[in-house]
């Protein structure tokens, strides 16, 4: 279990220290060497979790979703939401969240495949919005795919824009201004007033959210 435990430390060294570089250097310009002289790790080290720094990129980009799933809830579209209120908090304060998004949205990062937390965003909200049309939840013209698209890239932009306007200090703000005008539009409209999407839902949820870590650290 210590050995377990030491091996995840590692990784999370490697994956925050080449979050670091990328974001000061740009992927292309960044080295292993600058990755392990910022890890402190050797490189057998890095080799034993990554391949290449490009497995590392991956890594780095993998940290957008969440290791472990949300919490079920009695209407499916509020995991949605929650999901996006979570993600507002962890790039609020997680440097490796935050680098992960500035990484798929660096251009010049040309030999790493970017599109890969964008399809998997849009993946796991298409899971969700199915689900909820199986129940009733969703509007029946409303096309899942068409939807998914939207609402992620909708998110991207909203972030995007928190970051450059309010460093993100308003992030919780913007995406509840956001689900509270696309969920109506797909929503069935009876199941609106049983949806948390005001920032006290992502309140909650952060709270909640930093407990788990902390009990997860302490273990």
């Amino acid at each position: 279990m210590a050995q377990q435990a030491r091996a995840i430390k590692t990784r999370r060294a490697i994956l925050e220290a080449a979050a670091t570089v990328f974001a000061e250097r740009g992927y292309e310009r960044t080295t292993i060497g600058e990755i392990l002289a910022r890890a402190g790790v050797t490189k057998g080290a890095l080799y034993f979790h990554f391949a290449s720094k490009e497995d590392v990129a991956l890594g780095v980009l993998d940290a957008q979703m969440l290791d472990e799933p949300m919490s079920p809830q009695p209407i499916k579209l509020q995991e949605l939401a929650d999901q996006a209120f979570l993600l507002a908090h962890r790039l609020q304060r997680d440097p490796l969240v935050r680098a992960s998004v500035a990484l798929a949205l660096d251009s010049g990062a040309t030999g790493v495949d970017r599109a890969a937390p964008f399809t998997a965003w849009i993946d796991q909200v298409s899971e969700i919005l199915t689900v909820a049309k199986t129940r009733g939840e969703i509007l029946g013209h409303v096309d899942v795919s068409d939807a998914a698209e939207l609402f992620s890239g909708a998110y991207a932009g909203i972030q995007t824009m928190s970051q450059i306007l309010r460093n993100r200090t308003d992030l919780n703000h913007r995406i509840s201004v956001l689900l509270r005008y696309l969920l109506p539009s797909i929503c069935t409209p009876a199941l609106l007033t049983g949806l948390r999407l005001n920032e006290d839902r992502a309140e909650q949820l952060a709270a909640e959210y930093d407990a788990s870590q902390k009990r997860r650290e302490d273990q």
